[in-house]
Formats: structure tokens, sequence, C-alpha cells
């Protein structure tokens, strides 16, 4: 991390050797030595297109219908039923479990009582977004049923939202309030860029994700993983708790890449080609359904 005149840069690491080889499986060259940086988000008076602004929002907002969780940890609410000792939170008692403790403790405490309650997970996402020259048309309404699933889904956790393309944007940090339509207005402001480094916003996310458990950890990356900037991704891919692939198949794409980013990263990898596609496949990587 050094300073920058935008904010503070992270520089990307990789060779610095001029000519390296293309990876195997990669459309366009995809190893180069083109430093990548952190800049700084888009200023909030660049213009936006009105007509695709106002479609973007529609899609954000009919996919905004916040699941029920299904993961089980110490906070309560909304997840799968689980019997856990009794803090007053609860009347549904799990009599069996409570029989069980009674039998090795004849003057029980209250806590000795078992009682069946919704536990749920604080989760950590980063969602990282790819706004590279090539996405454009479809892929903006890609990017917002993205953005208006996942700002809905972790109203109760933590979402960090990075924009990238050669270089890297933080448009959301982890844990701040998640507001869509500012997230869809931001990502509408960068204007589209040639090259796309994916392996870069792999290394942001790791930054965002420092200091978050790995089983609460998580990044979703929506790109086409034509990756022909920066160093091979995969391995950064590996370093992740896990990653998930939403892979835009609406224009030029390398299906090969994106699954192996999943497979490094212990996550999954999924063929996006419409925005209608965005819902099925996170509700596979989230379990909604």
């Amino acid at each position: 991390m050094r300073p920058g005149k935008n904010g503070p840069v992270l520089q990307a690491g990789g060779s610095r050797d001029a000519g390296a080889a293309p990876m195997q499986g990669v459309i366009a060259p995809g190893e180069t030595d083109e430093p990548a940086s952190l800049i700084a988000p888009p200023d909030e008076e660049l213009a936006i297109d009105p007509r695709v602004r106002s479609l973007a929002q529609q899609i954000a907002s009919r996919l905004s219908v916040r699941k029920p969780r299904r993961d089980a940890s110490a906070t309560r609410g909304l997840g799968r039923l689980e019997t856990v000792p009794y803090r007053g939170a609860s009347d549904e008692i799990d009599l069996d479990a409570t029989l069980g403790v009674l039998t090795e403790r004849p003057l029980p405490v209250d806590e000795d009582i078992l009682v069946r309650e919704r536990l749920r997970t604080k989760r950590s996402v980063v969602l990282l977004v790819d706004v590279s020259g090539s996405s454009k048309g479809e892929r903006i309404a890609t990017a917002a049923a993205t953005v208006g699933a996942l700002s809905a889904e972790l109203s109760h956790d933590s979402l960090a939202v990075v924009a990238f393309w050669s270089d890297a944007a933080v448009l959301l940090e982890l844990g701040a309030p998640v507001r869509p339509m500012e997230l869809l207005d931001q990502i509408l402001r960068i204007p589209a860029r040639g090259l796309t480094n994916v392996a870069f916003p792999l290394e942001v996310a790791a930054e965002q994700l420092r200091r978050v458990p790995a089983r609460e950890a998580r990044v979703i990356l929506l790109s086409d993983c034509v990756h022909n900037a920066g160093p091979d991704p995969r391995a950064y891919a590996a370093r992740l708790p896990r990653i998930d692939v939403l892979l835009d198949a609406t224009g030029e794409k390398d299906l090969d890449l994106g699954r192996e980013l999943a497979s490094a990263g212990r996550g999954t990898c999924h063929v996006i080609r419409g925005h209608r596609d965005v819902a099925p496949a996170l509700s596979r990587v989230f379990g909604w359904a």
C-alpha cells in the first residue's frame, strides 16, 4: 500500500519481466507486466445516462427481496433450526434433549433447558464487478441485478463492492452501510475501460477480508474472465477463503478460466447469459433454493 493522488494505492504484484507467455486457456494474452492501482471511486458529478440508470434501478429493485437464512451460528435470527441452551429468547423446548440433560443434573439451571431456535451467521462478502471495455449493454443490467440481489440478501451482513478493469476502485468498504441505488450510480459513472486485470481485484478482496474468519468470508466475481492484463489470477484465487464466479457470457468470455478460478478458490462457476440468470445463480451459491 502506498499513497496516491486519488487516495490509497495498492500496487499489484506479479512479474515485471517483459514478454511473459500467455496463459493456457485464455482468449486474449493472459499474463502481462502492466501494474495496477487502487484508485478513488468516480466523481459524483459525472453524468449518467438516465435511460440506463432507470433500467438498472428497475432490475435491482425487483431482486431486492431478502431470502431466508439457512446458515447456523451464534446470532439469533432467520436460519436453520438448532437446539441451543435457553437464554430467554425461545419458548419451544426440545424435550428429548432437555430430558437427556436432566437425567445427569437433578437440580438444573436455566441453561440446562434446551430450546429450538433459528440461528444465523454474519457473513462477509466481497463483490467484484468487471467494468472493463467489454462490459456494456446487457452486462450493465447483469451488474444491476447482482448488486440488487446481494444488497438485499446481505442487509444484515457485511458487503464490499469493488469495480475493476486494468485497475480497481473500492465502491463500498466491507461493513459500511449498503445503499443499492448509490452503488449502481457509482458503477454507471465508471467509463468503460479497455483491459481486464482479474488478479488485482482478487488481491483487493483478500485485503478486505483479511480480518474475517474464513468460514464467514467469500468473494463473488462477476466477469467474463477475459484476463488480458496483470499476473496469472489463479494463484490469487487460491489464497481466498472461497470464490464463486458468475461468468458473464453475453459477449466474449473465457469459461475455462472462470471454472479454474472457482476450482482454485473452492467455489462454483455459474454461466450468466443475461440479468435474469443472476437470481437463480446466487440461489445456488448461497443455498437459498
